[in-house]
């Protein structure tokens, strides 16, 4: 009999929800209750886009909790969790600087049992700090705080890069209205991405599995859906578009270069990072789904999927990238457009690419 009866996610964002979901139709589910963080303006909200969200939720029999990352003290946020023996962090970076340390220590101090934080990225020990994002830096205090005990068993999940994000005309990789991709480093480079909905189901899986006990081991899994390199998606865009594709080069220098002119711009800190290349990308087959022979989706396969999006996602990048430049997204809800505007291009502590997807999200066109 498993040992897990009362399952907390924080966030019901992109991937959030994915978890969610994954976990309230996983067949060992039994009689295990989930529940979701959220705060307490967005479980009351009269948002339609909202209350549907989370009605939907309410349908796979899966409750919520009020509580607020952000806001709430480490010792508020001590006390909910005491009530569950598995935590899984899905809020990202947008919940500001600093929460995933509060989290970590709210969670030692409550003596969760198992703990998976919002890691779901890069390798962060292979990266190191001093990065060109600094934001990973606290990632590695992160980790450093769960491996200086004993008490919390924990499991990090090394995803890559969401696999969507390489079409995101903000990041610079590929351009599909002109058939353009652009290399970040090197055409050798490779990068390592994964769908969100086969994040959830790896999660599920992992927390479910009758083996969850080993799983747990305090230590870092390597997950993927595809690893591949530059001029393997430029050939791969060729050959499902039909069309010639124009191949640039940026380099890390250049990114760099225009890093030190605005060092706020965090699309420039993930260009440098990606273009380095430490710690973004892994084989396939050292990866935990492929080891248990999970079925994920590569980038073919969302080439293939989703004609619609190749087509008309050029469509809303002009909107959503000025939204991003131009609004306040320091307190977003997850799934919630900002309310403050905000001029000055000033992104605060948030993740400009966790801001991307929410307003993709918002308008309904999360593709992968």
């Amino acid at each position: 009999m498993s040992d897990i009866k009362n399952i907390l996610v924080l966030g019901a964002g992109e991937l959030g929800t994915q978890v969610l979901l994954s976990l309230a139709k996983h067949p060992h589910l039994n009689n295990i209750t989930i529940t979701v963080l959220l705060r307490p303006s967005s479980i009351s909200s009269n948002d339609q886009d909202k209350a549907r969200h989370i009605s939907m939720l309410y349908d796979q029999s899966i409750l919520a909790v009020p509580g607020d990352l952000t806001h709430d003290s480490q010792e508020s946020l001590s006390r909910i969790f005491r009530n569950y023996d598995t935590i899984i962090g899905c809020t990202g970076f947008a919940a500001g600087r600093g929460t995933q340390r509060k989290l970590v220590h709210a969670i030692l101090a409550a003596e969760v049992p198992r703990y998976i934080p919002w890691q779901f990225g890069v390798d962060y020990d292979i990266i190191g700090r001093g990065s060109a994002q600094d934001l990973f830096d606290e990632q590695l205090e992160v980790r450093d705080l769960l491996r200086s005990q004993a008490s919390t068993r924990w499991l990090i999940i090394s995803t890559g890069m969401f696999i969507s994000f390489l079409f995101e005309p903000l990041f610079g990789v590929v351009n599909l209205k002109d058939d353009v991709v652009c290399a970040l480093g090197s055409w050798d480079t490779r990068v390592t991405v994964t769908a969100p909905e086969d994040i959830g189901k790896i999660t599920a899986e992992i927390v479910l599995s009758s083996k969850h006990k080993e799983t747990f081991s305090n230590k870092a899994i390597h997950v993927a859906g595809d690893t591949i390199s530059y001029a393997e998606l430029a050939l791969l865009l060729e050959k499902s578009t039909g069309n010639p594709v124009q191949r640039t080069l940026r380099t890390v220098q250049a990114a760099q270069s225009d890093l030190a002119n605005e060092p706020e711009n965090a699309i420039y800190k993930y260009q440098v990072v990606f273009g380095e290349g430490r710690g973004v990308s892994w084989d396939l087959s050292t990866t935990w789904n492929y080891e248990k022979g999970i079925l994920v989706h590569q980038v073919n396969d969302l080439i293939r999927r989703k004609p619609a999006f190749c087509g008309n996602y050029s469509i809303f990048s002009n909107l959503c990238t000025h939204l991003i430049l131009t609004l306040n997204a320091d307190r977003w809800d997850l799934h919630e457009l900002p309310k403050q505007s905000d001029n000055s291009r000033n992104h605060h502590e948030s993740d400009i690419v966790h801001m991307w997807w929410v307003i993709l999200a918002k308008a309904n066109i999360i593709c992968a």
